[in-house]
C-alpha cells in the first residue's frame, strides 16, 4: 500500500508544470464580473418597473371598469302597485 502511495507521488512530482496563467487574467475577470453584475442589476430594475408598470395599470383599469360590481340587468324589473 505504501509503495503505491510513494508511485503516485513520484508521478505528480514528475509530472510537467501547470502551463502559466495569463498575466491580464486578473482585470479581465473584474471587468466581465463587473459588466455581469451591471447586466443583472439593470435586468433586475427592469423586471420591478414592468411590474410596477402592471400593478398601476390593473388598479386604473380595476377603478374605471369595477369588475366586481354586478352586471346590469338586461330586463327592467317588474313594476308593482300601480
Amino acid at each position: 500500500m505504501s509503495d503505491r502511495r510513494e508511485a503516485e507521488v513520484r508521478r505528480l512530482l514528475e509530472a510537467p508544470p501547470h502551463p502559466r496563467v495569463p498575466e491580464d487574467l486578473l482585470p479581465r475577470a473584474i471587468a466581465r464580473g463587473g459588466r455581469r453584475l451591471r447586466h443583472a442589476r439593470a435586468v433586475r430594475r427592469t423586471g420591478w418597473l414592468l411590474l410596477t408598470a402592471a400593478a398601476v395599470a390593473f388598479g386604473v383599469w380595476a377603478s374605471a371598469a369595477e369588475p366586481w360590481a354586478p352586471p346590469p340587468s338586461g330586463t327592467t324589473p317588474v313594476v308593482e302597485g300601480f
